[in-house]
């Protein structure tokens, strides 16, 4: 048994309310834990945490995205995000679509996107939106809600992907990497799985014998690298994204779909450096890497293996036509452009600082990638035009 986790005590203190939720989400997590016989894998603690129905931190109401809110988005940095979303999207639906957004925030990427194809003169035949949070939807409602009519009547929500197919383009920020994800350990004879048990009434880390499903990957994914990884080594397999993206695959009948996150190819992500994963948590704009403190109330994330992305994408008919950094796709679809037309002295350089957290390596540029998955398109992706990293997958 791994030793037990101790809260981040620099992390702020909950709220009462806060407090309360998290107490329900720690009771039920631990009344499964003891009719699960003492163990749950960390993919199904990290699917309680976030999506139990009316307890999750994705199910229940709170404020998750934003100032007040645990993290940003990169459509909440700059609505310059969402005019390069808008100028790639625009390339596909010249001849006429519709647009499908996956968890679509606050709903400020959906509103700038409008405006802006309505600029154009391409608006989507319609705009979708599948939101899993009741908080969030609410704040997409209301931001829509103040679109001119032509365009706020084109949006509608949906409860499960749609049945009729879509033709045009699917849009995904920041959604795989809350996948509910497997934890392993690298072991002197092989692989044991990271769960989650109790100490008294203390969630606490612990290994186990891994089944034989998770075994079988991770001997897959080991004997693609350049060399072991060390006894000792901790990291995550999301064995969702395969599913998750065959069914969201089955609704592209034709069109794009862009998938934003951060992560990395198979190669770095599973690098030996790499030795304690990728798993992060996010509650009050602070990130640690504690899953167990919290849970209910907290954001938990694991980075994309975005080779893993491609396999699925490639096995369900769709064609991975571009891998790019966040900052190439944002310069080939114009974000210097959009920088350079404004005028004023003092918002020039507002987005100036924007686009510069939106760019630099150390921020948000490098870390986050961009994935264009396709089916029967030829549409131009300016996004994907300054670079090319599928070879890394």
């Amino acid at each position: 048994m791994a030793p037990p986790v101790t809260a981040d005590t620099s992390l702020p203190v909950l709220s009462a309310e806060e407090a309360e939720h998290s107490r329900k989400v720690g009771q039920l997590i631990r009344e499964q834990i003891r009719a699960a016989g003492g163990w749950l894998s960390f993919e199904r603690f990290m699917d309680l945490a976030l999506y139990a129905p009316g307890l999750g931190y994705y199910s229940a109401g709170s404020r998750k995205i934003g100032p007040g809110g645990d993290f940003v988005t990169a459509p909440e940095v700059s609505d310059l995000f969402s005019r390069c979303v808008a100028e790639q999207c625009a390339e596909v639906l010249r001849g006429g679509g519709e647009i499908l957004e996956l968890g679509a925030g606050t709903g400020r990427m959906a509103d700038v996107v409008l405006r802006e194809l309505s600029a154009r003169g391409v608006p989507p035949e319609r705009y979708a939106i599948l939101e899993v949070s009741a908080d969030l939807a609410l704040r997409q409602r209301e931001r829509i809600g103040r679109l001119p009519a032509e365009l706020r009547d084109r949006v509608v929500w949906l409860d499960r992907l749609p049945d009729r197919p879509v033709r045009g383009v699917i849009l995904a920020n920041e959604v795989l990497d809350a996948l509910p994800c497997r934890r392993f350990v690298v072991a002197e004879d092989g692989v044991r799985e990271l769960g989650v048990a109790l100490e008294g009434e203390t969630l606490t880390e612990c290994a186990h014998a891994a089944e034989e499903a998770l075994t079988t990957v991770c001997a897959s994914l080991m004997s693609e690298l350049p060399g072991p990884l060390p006894a000792g080594y901790v990291s995550e397999v999301c064995l969702r994204v395969a599913p998750w993206l065959t069914g969201v695959g089955e609704c592209l009948e034709r069109g794009l779909m862009l998938l934003f996150d951060y992560g990395l190819p198979r190669a770095q992500y599973y690098h030996p450096q790499r030795v304690s994963g990728t798993l992060r948590c996010h509650f009050k704009q602070r990130v640690h890497d504690v899953p167990y403190v919290n849970p209910g109330v907290q954001d938990i994330t694991a980075w994309v293996d975005f080779t893993r992305v491609a396999e699925a994408a490639l096995s369900c008919g769709l064609d991975v036509s571009g891998f790019a950094t966040q900052a190439a796709f944002l310069l080939g679809t114009g974000i210097e452009r959009s920088v350079g037309e404004e005028t004023d002295p003092v918002q020039h350089a507002r987005l100036a600082g924007e686009a510069r957290r939106l760019l630099l390596p150390g921020e948000m540029g490098e870390a986050f990638k961009v994935m264009a998955l396709t089916r029967e398109l030829d549409a131009p992706l300016s996004g994907f035009a300054l670079q090319d990293l599928r070879g890394s997958l």
